[in-house]
């Protein structure tokens, strides 16, 4: 399982995405051109010291990441997706595609897509914060497919 994000435009989203992954150990893909620097305080701040422990590619564009991937089938959130997240059969290898922030992906990322899916929201509202979107759709991802990480083994004191 590993998260993509589609030239990312928020450092602190993209700090926390980082964090998520490093602690649940997802790989990241990083579509650029980011609208960032990987050296801002908001992405620092936000990843604390966590971005140092995620397995993060950085792909120098859309045409790049699609040369490098390997395996997985991309399946992108969108509040355009067809099918709700929760009832989504996820498998190990998916690759989780996050668009830009501010504006999606564009029709020709979207078409990429195997999947699209959406998370359920209230009438009238236009999208969630798309680092919650990913939390909520990676933990179900990785509940379906057993793939949370190991909790550690409890040593008994006597």
């Amino acid at each position: 399982m590993r998260l993509a994000l589609y030239q990312p435009d928020i450092p602190q989203n993209t700090g926390t995405l980082l964090r998520l992954a490093a602690c649940l150990g997802v790989g990241v893909d990083i579509i650029e051109p980011c609208g960032f620097l990987f050296s801002d305080r908001h992405f620092r701040r936000a990843g604390l010291d966590y971005h140092h422990c995620a397995q993060v590619i950085r792909h120098p564009s859309w045409e790049a990441f699609l040369r490098h991937r390997i395996t997985g089938r991309l399946v992108l959130l969108t509040t355009r997706g067809s099918q709700r997240y929760s009832d989504f059969g996820f498998r190990d290898d998916d690759i989780l595609l996050l668009g830009q922030e501010t504006a999606g992906v564009p029709d020709e990322v979207h078409s990429a897509a195997a999947d699209r899916i959406r998370v359920p929201m209230q009438p009238g509202m236009r999208s969630l914060n798309v680092a919650i979107a990913a939390a909520m759709v990676l933990g179900e991802a990785m509940r379906q497919t057993g793939t949370f990480p190991a909790a550690p083994q409890s040593v008994q004191v006597n």
